[in-house]
């Protein structure tokens, strides 16, 4: 596994280079924990939690598309219960992990490049309310948007690394240390 974007951070490349990259290292480290899973590894629960590595990869490329239709604009001004996919955070029968991947790479691309052509990171954008939304509207900065999609990835591929642990005992640093020595 290649890390999926340039980890090249010089003093002449600035904050939006350097935050995108800190961004695709973050994927990168995540998807290390996914590797080399069969589609029924993905979908077992391996703790008490309902949260499975398939549904996590699922949630992640939904995190990055809703994120880049705050940017773009695109997204509905308001989500309510009835709008949420309840299997929108496990992998189902019918899905593979495989799909899951590829749409979290679509995902991941499409919200670079938006970020990379975004003209101002100040830029305030309204996030869509949810039910759990406070009752007046909330404006984030592009920039936020950004360190938000980093923070989430994150936070999710710290519950990746233990179902995983807690599936088949493999440990997400050792297999980045054999992805960086050309294996795994």
């Amino acid at each position: 596994m290649k890390p999926t974007a340039s980890t090249d951070s010089g003093p002449d490349a600035g904050e939006r280079h350097d935050l995108l990259v800190l961004v695709a290292d973050q994927r990168t480290n995540f998807l290390y924990t996914v590797a080399g899973l069969t589609d029924e590894q993905a979908r077992t629960r391996s703790t008490v939690s309902e949260l499975t590595l398939g549904g996590i990869v699922k949630h992640l490329a939904d995190v990055q598309r809703s994120w880049l239709s705050v940017i773009d604009g695109t997204a509905a001004p308001e989500v309510g219960w009835a709008d949420l996919d309840p299997d929108g955070n496990r992998m189902t029968d019918d899905e593979t992990l495989a799909a899951h991947v590829e749409a979290f790479h679509a995902a991941a691309e499409a919200f670079d490049r938006t970020v990379r052509e975004e003209a101002d990171l100040d830029r305030e954008v309204t996030l869509p309310r949810y039910p759990w939304s406070p009752p007046q509207p909330v404006v984030w900065t592009v920039r936020h948007v950004l360190l938000h999609v980093f923070r989430e990835i994150a936070h999710h591929s710290g519950h990746a690394d233990i179902v995983r642990e807690a599936l088949d005992g493999a440990s997400t640093t050792e297999q980045m240390a054999k992805g960086a020595m050309g294996g795994a």
